[in-house]
């Protein structure tokens, strides 16, 4: 780390879950009607699933929902302790315990707000003997996010320290007054705020929540899919992805002294970059099919990765190479997991 730049920090603000990942038998998979290779919201039949499977002997726990992942990326990317902090509601219960602990073995400090109407959000990750895994999410507390935490003393001390601001669009089925407020707050004190776009549920179903929050957004990034949703239902050409990047890249923007960046992912092929109304790609480092373990958390990996390049200053070529890095590493283990250590360096990018 020595001669490395001064990180900046980082604040995530999303919909915390603890994601409770075990290995299962087919017939676990056919008692709860849970298709391998799926991922959904859990329905009444799904409750007693999380109960069953914290039980298991080789159960384990990460700190997961979309922006936590993200979040979790940038502090192990980063060279620099106590960068990362996130905001999400969780219950008042062992889970959000469970939680805590594994954020903060992540090098997340995390600033909760505690529901006393609904129990800690979890995702259940069933893995079954083919490597494929199910996706069961419950997000039980993580929608009762109340916008007045964003308002207390202990959070308007830390937005003083944050140089950067990122939520998933996941957060638009939440809060949007509260992702309108941080961009508000970013746009006046000349911060940045980074958005994705998600789901392709989001742009399809949450357009004008959406919209609110563009105008303040100086960096939004989705992987290919969204970026064709997000096309599609402006009425472009939804092939043209590259084309869609640099019209979204000139949408209205609060903040005009920072440029509008759009980054869309599209897995082994390249990154497409548009900045102001002009765009350009980045290859991305190949890897052999056969090391490929799972993709679930690439796109939030990416994210992490590529805000840690932006917080120790690095180019925006640099910071995307970041980004991939990340990614590279996620889809070669299970689940949105890292290596105890971080092998890039940092110093042979400028």
């Amino acid at each position: 780390m020595s001669g490395e730049a001064v990180s900046k920090v980082i604040l995530g603000i999303g919909n915390p879950l603890l994601d409770v990942s075990v290995r299962a038998e087919q017939e676990l998979f056919d008692r709860y009607q849970i298709k391998p290779g799926t991922a959904s919201l859990a329905e009444s039949k799904d409750k007693p699933l999380y109960d069953e499977i914290m039980g298991f002997p080789d159960v384990s726990y990460l700190a997961g929902g979309a922006t936590q992942n993200a979040i979790r990326g940038f502090a192990w990317m980063n060279p620099h302790k106590n960068k990362a902090h996130f905001i999400g509601c969780v219950g008042n219960d062992a889970s959000a315990q469970l939680l805590t602990k594994a954020a903060h073995s992540a090098g997340v400090t995390t600033h909760y707000n505690v529901s006393s109407k609904n129990p800690t959000g979890r995702c259940a990750v069933l893995v079954n003997k083919e490597k494929e895994r199910s996706l069961v999410a419950d997000l039980a507390a993580a929608n009762d996010y109340d916008p007045e935490h964003y308002k207390s003393a202990e959070v308007q001390s830390l937005i003083k320290d944050v140089d950067i601001f990122y939520s998933a669009g996941f957060f638009l089925t939440v809060s949007p007054p509260t992702m309108v407020e941080i961009g508000k707050y970013c746009a006046e004190n000349n911060k940045i705020f980074g958005l994705n776009l998600s789901a392709v549920f989001l742009v399809q179903f949450f357009w004008d929540p959406l919209n609110l929050v563009i105008p303040y957004a100086d960096y939004i990034l989705c992987n290919e899919d969204e970026g064709a949703a997000f096309a599609e239902k402006s009425g472009w050409d939804k092939e043209d992805l590259e084309g869609a990047a640099v019209k979204l890249s000139q949408f209205p923007k609060v903040n005009s002294s920072r440029p509008r960046t759009v980054v869309f992912t599209q897995g082994p092929k390249p990154t497409i970059v548009a900045i102001n109304g002009v765009s350009k790609t980045y290859d991305v480092s190949p890897i052999d099919k056969a090391k490929i373990v799972d993709t679930n958390g690439a796109g939030d990996a990416f994210v992490g990765g590529f805000f840690a390049g932006l917080a120790l200053g690095k180019s925006l070529e640099s910071s995307i190479k970041a980004g991939n890095y990340a990614g590279g590493v996620v889809i070669q283990r299970e689940g949105p997991s890292y290596p105890e250590e971080c092998s890039f360096d940092w110093s042979a990018h400028q």
